[in-house]
């Protein structure tokens, strides 16, 4: 039915931070646990930029008792002065005005990482309440604002302070209206970036406290080496291939570049990239310029050296970052991002000036280091070759017309819809539990390829070897992806991809044999969230005529305790996939309507990457400090 009228009186004007509380997720992302903890950046990345103006040394961040967030900084404090354009204090004109901030024209911060002057008033708005102190000038001044920014105290002196100390500190509680999810902070969040704040800003002091458990927690992250501490992190897991890591830095035209990097034995490439300590997780001109330099200056060494012939090709992009931890870090007044989740630099006059200090500094590190120069050309080289025999290997693993490749090893059960959108592919453990999938599934949209054994471990092997295992190159040639060069994700034939594995340690073992594979060669694919884990059920309650599947020991718990005191206790522990019939499997695991799947995201490359390393990687005492740290969680172990 049309509607009756559209004239001006339907025409909305959202007054102050109404449009904020009105589209929250246009301002933060989400109202979910991330845009939760969004609004703690927003805060702390105004005292970065009193750090990178060069005026704060020292940052505190608490999570109070009632889940409140305080941030104190040492910097200049907010001005307090009276706003001229809106007849307000300049702290009420901050947090309660929408764009109104010191990074528009350069004279307040010459590089910033906030959202230019939206991050506090957006703050304020998504808050029960806010407090802001200000030191200055020997007084401390207070503000406060309440149900979603509307101002109850003005900005007044409160109290005297030290001449000498100056700075802001800001108190907020985000409003469970706006955040239904959660507003519960994570700790674990928290920690992770502001770790990687002090690695980013060398020389700056930031302190998390927690103040929500019995025994207070607090740690102090400080790293006077600044990046190159941060690729010693990196590669702690990990075997370098030389001792010392590489730091480069330099500027032009104000637009300041700094690289650190370390190469290792692994055989995948780890490089994040960083414009004003806003990571740039989709790359960019900065990072472009120090791929193209790097591709560039290794090939010009090779040759000059005569480890690369004159007949020779030259190395590759992928071969010259085979086992490469880099840290690169962009310092830029007037940062110009895109990209589809806005984190891509854009600045075209960065990729020269990032090509130029780079080239420059990596140049003279190669003269004057000989021998690691030889190992990092040596490494390029194997990988070269690998590339060469990968290539190969790939050729067999192309989808070709109807799934014939697929047909011919005789595995895949494939559904009979062609709309990637409604189909998903489990991939099973044994032959069996296969069996029992492919009777209970839904053929027009489920498809099911059953694994024998455990795939091989690509954490500890090359493309090139990961292709002659004839599990994965089924997996391959099912996703219909390709691999490697190869790889698009647009080709992708299932929506869903479904791990199924038994609830026991084998189970477990394919499951991250499986994780494996694809975070290091379909990374897209988890990035975009098209993996799960099925989660098969652990008892069956019966009572009375009423059959209830529970997933783990908390779960029985709970819905026996729900049950009237005379009802009687029939539990039995599930067996095994192999050991479900089809009706079974399905009803518990298959079936839309019923099952439980948990799906496998990314929220933290930087630690997703320390685990895989940590326990599928080479070096076996980081795997054993592991079990020793994590030994006393166990509750159900099966020997």
């Amino acid at each position: 039915m049309k509607e009756e009228h559209y004239n001006a009186s339907d025409i909305q004007v959202l007054e102050g931070l109404e449009a904020v509380r009105k589209r929250p997720g246009m301002y933060i992302g989400s109202t979910s646990s991330r845009g939760l903890h969004h609004l703690v950046w927003e805060i702390v990345d105004n005292a970065i930029d009193e750090a990178l103006a060069g005026y704060c040394d020292d940052i505190e961040v608490i999570i109070n008792q009632d889940n409140s967030i305080t941030v104190k900084d040492d910097g200049r404090g907010i001005p307090t002065g009276i706003h001229a354009k809106t007849g307000l204090s300049t702290v009420e004109t901050v947090y309660t005005v929408l764009h109104a901030g010191g990074k528009f024209g350069g004279g307040g911060y010459k590089v910033s990482g906030g959202l230019h002057g939206v991050g506090a008033s957006v703050v304020n708005a998504l808050s029960t309440w806010v407090e802001v102190k200000v030191y200055q000038d020997g007084k401390v001044h207070m503000i406060r604002f309440e149900n979603g920014g509307h101002t109850v105290s003005p900005l007044h002196v409160i109290d005297n302070c030290s001449p000498d100390r100056t700075g802001t500190t800001v108190t907020f509680k985000p409003d469970p209206e706006i955040f239904t999810e959660t507003t519960i902070f994570d700790y674990e969040i928290l920690k992770t970036r502001i770790r990687e704040l002090a690695f980013l800003n060398k020389g700056l002091r930031i302190i998390l406290c927690d103040d929500r458990v019995e025994d207070k927690k607090k740690e102090e992250f400080l790293y006077e080496g600044g990046i190159s501490a941060y690729v010693e992190m990196l590669n702690k897991n990990k075997t370098p291939i030389h001792d010392d890591i590489i730091h480069l830095e330099g500027k032009e035209n104000d637009i300041s570049l700094e690289v650190a990097f370390q190469y290792n034995s692994g055989y995948t490439s780890n490089i994040y990239s960083f414009a004003n300590n806003i990571n740039t997780h989709e790359g960019g001109t900065h990072e472009d310029g120090v791929k193209l330099a790097l591709t560039r200056i290794i090939n010009n060494y090779a040759r000059k050296i005569k480890m690369l012939k004159d007949n020779d090709d030259n190395l590759s992009g992928e071969d010259v970052r085979e086992g490469l931890t880099m840290i690169i870090s962009c310092k830029i007044s007037d940062p110009q991002f895109e990209g589809q989740t806005k984190t891509k630099l854009g600045n075209s006059e960065v990729k020269k000036i990032a090509s130029n200090v780079f080239s420059e500094g990596f140049e003279r590190f190669l003269l004057e280091n000989p021998e690691e120069a030889k190992l990092i050309v040596e490494k390029a080289m194997t990988a070269a070759r690998a590339r060469v025999a990968a290539k190969k290997a790939r050729e067999l693993t192309r989808r070709k017309g109807d799934l014939d490749v697929t047909n011919f090893y005789g595995k895949l059960s494939d559904c009979k819809s062609k709309d990637p959108k409604e189909c998903e592919i489990f991939l099973v453990e044994g032959d069996s539990a296969g069996g029992s999938a492919i009777k209970g599934r839904d053929s027009m949209t489920q498809a099911i390829l059953p694994l024998r054994g455990k795939i091989l471990n690509v954490e500890k092997a090359r493309l090139d070897r990961a292709l002659s295992n004839e599990e994965i190159k089924t997996i391959i040639t099912a996703f219909g992806t390709g691999i490697g060069e190869d790889f698009n994700i647009d080709k992708l034939r299932y929506n869903k991809i479904i791990i199924m594995t038994d609830a026991d340690v084998d189970g477990s073992h394919i499951r991250v044999l499986l994780l494996t594979l694809f975070y290091r060669f379909f990374r897209p694919i988890v990035e975009a969230g098209h993996v799960y884990a099925a989660q098969p059920p652990l008892f069956v309650i019966k009572h009375g005529k009423t059959i209830k599947y529970v997933l783990n020991e908390q779960e029985r718990d709970e819905y026996l305790a729900s049950l009237s005191p005379n009802t009687r206790y029939d539990i039995m522990r599930m067996k095994g996939l192999g050991e479900m019939d089809a009706e079974e499997l399905n009803e518990t695991t298959m079936d839309i309507e019923k099952r439980v799947l948990r799906q496998i995201t990314v929220d933290d490359i930087v630690s997703a990457d320390d685990i895989f390393s940590k326990l599928m990687g080479e070096e076996v005492e980081p795997r054993r400090n592991f079990i020793e740290q994590n030994a006393s969680y166990v509750e159900n172990l099966d020997i």
